[in-house]
């Protein structure tokens, strides 16, 4: 499942068709897509693992669930879920949900919660943290109402940085490691940003999927937590339990 950060890639990436009109639109959507012919897309915008298609009067949401992909000025030999084709261009997307949204966004969309938003909010997450004391810290980052955007990568990888364990119960986090964990959400989020562009994002894991510890040299664990029952790789030596 792409993360917010990878996202924000395909933004970045569709943002030429800013403006630009629909010429045809096809898929195997069970949705009512045609509406999206003649129509201009006003925005492209993100809201965690939302990727959000903007026009005047409704919004079009894709979600990649855990197998989506999208292409864009090419196609698989496979249907499309979508297929948007401009004058000049076209985007599909595969294997992903899609949805209208009627109501204005603000309406539906908390940004203070988005990590990689500029209305990102660190002292809401806190409130909201505290609000759920016997919340797992595994899975607090996976809480899209408080971390939007933040997936299992960064999960994993934000609880070894602050050296935390991730059954540990949020209510008794310290405060300096409870504030540690908003701010590396966040600026993990960013980095896995960066390094994504580059190609270059697993090379900088020190947890996911790994078998010994970057710090210690020591096994790590590998056990599915939480309510969600994910993956969760994590050092019993390095990330203290509270």
């Amino acid at each position: 499942m792409p993360e917010g950060p990878s996202l924000v890639i395909l933004r970045d990436e569709v943002h030429s068709f800013t403006g630009k009109k629909i010429r045809a639109v096809s898929g195997n959507s069970k949705q009512d897509i045609a509406r999206m012919k003649g129509q201009t897309v006003v925005a492209f915008r993100t809201w965690g693992k939302h990727f959000l298609i903007c026009f005047k009067s409704f919004t079009v949401r894709i979600h990649f669930m855990l197998f989506g992909k999208y292409l864009i000025n090419e196609r698989r030999d496979t249907p499309a879920r979508l297929s948007l084709e401009f004058s000049k261009g076209e985007i599909n997307f595969y294997t992903v949900s899609v949805q209208f949204i009627e109501e204005p966004l603000d309406m539906v969309y908390d940004w203070s919660a988005d990590v990689m938003s500029p209305e990102w909010d660190p002292k809401r997450a806190r409130a909201k943290l505290r609000a759920k004391p016997d919340m797992l810290a595994c899975d607090a980052l996976l809480d899209q109402s408080i971390f939007s955007g933040v997936g299992n990568i960064i999960k994993n990888e934000v609880l070894f940085r602050i050296g935390v364990h991730p059954e540990s119960r949020v209510g008794n986090l310290p405060v300096k490691k409870l504030n540690a964990l908003v701010k590396e959400a966040v600026h993990y989020s960013f980095q896995f940003l960066e390094w994504k562009k580059e190609y270059t994002l697993k090379k900088h894991w020190l947890a996911h999927t790994k078998r010994t510890c970057a710090h210690c040299g020591g096994p790590l664990q590998k056990k599915y937590l939480g309510i969600t029952a994910r993956r969760s790789f994590f050092c019993e030596n390095c990330q203290e339990k509270w």
